[in-house]
């Protein structure tokens, strides 16, 4: 087995384990939306396991790229988990236990646990590539972590700007559309794809183009499966004010609102 075999071998063992784990302490709280806070250490825990088979060695590439992923990781967990506290489990995961019944708990191991390991797996893939062909630090490479910390920064501000509304009582049943969510109604997901667009960049100096899966399958998760598909999925027919704001606002990339419509 090479080192490279033996470095993603052990890093999907590791994202499995940790999901296993997160599998075993919903079963205790019943409460599936466990795997949403735990869903950025799924992707981190691998890049553990690559650094371990293939040491970095002091690797600036490496090092820069370790650097925003805890960062990212950190944050994304602490305001998932904010954000979810005390609100029970998420209603995708109570339609889903409704459906299945009594066999739930193994459906959800398989179906969401194993499944989201498995993803958190494959957009990791950029860690493992750099780790592989060590090269030196290019132009490319500052571009491209120039491009995942703005995304950092932009998702952050967004998701902030997003919980300081809420947090408002006079906002209650009105749109959010001030700061970032003025150009983007999903700012915070445009910015989380910067980032692995970002990282992704920086693996091809070395020849990772084949690590784009990573971005891909994050970008595919955000518009077309648990983003902004599923967010406004009927959201105009349950808010009529949220229509407007569609008109107005651009779904995903940042762009002045168009004009004939309210501000």
């Amino acid at each position: 087995m090479t080192p490279f075999v033996e470095a993603a071998l052990l890093g999907l063992a590791a994202a499995v384990g940790l999901a296993t784990l997160t599998w075993l302490a919903s079963l205790v709280q019943r409460d599936v939306s466990l795997v949403d806070r735990v869903w950025s250490f799924v992707i981190a825990v691998p890049v553990v396991a690559y650094a371990w088979v293939l040491p970095p060695a002091g690797d600036t590439r490496f090092t820069v790229m370790a650097v925003l992923l805890v960062l990212w990781a950190v944050r994304l967990a602490a305001y998932v988990s904010w954000r979810n506290w005390g609100h029970g489990e998420d209603r995708r995961y109570q339609a889903i236990r409704t459906r299945n019944g009594p066999s739930f708990p193994l459906t959800s191991l398989v179906y969401v646990f194993f499944l989201q390991a498995l993803l958190a797996w494959l957009v990791s893939m950029p860690f493992l590539a750099v780790l592989a062909r060590p090269v030196a630090w290019t132009a490319l490479d500052a571009i491209g972590a120039a491009i995942a910390a703005f995304g950092f920064i932009f998702e952050t501000v967004g998701d902030h700007q997003l919980a300081v509304f809420k947090g408002d009582a006079a906002n209650r049943g009105k749109v959010m559309d001030r700061g970032v969510w003025r150009y983007s109604r999903h700012p915070n997901y445009f910015g989380e794809c910067c980032v692995w667009w970002g990282l992704f960049l920086m693996t091809l100096p070395g020849g990772g183009w084949w690590s784009i899966v990573s971005p891909l399958i994050m970008t595919g998760l955000l518009l077309k499966v648990s983003g902004v598909a599923l967010l406004e999925k009927d959201i105009g027919e349950r808010r009529p004010e949220y229509r407007d704001y569609i008109r107005r606002t651009n779904a995903f990339f940042p762009g002045p609102p168009k004009k004939g419509t309210a501000s």
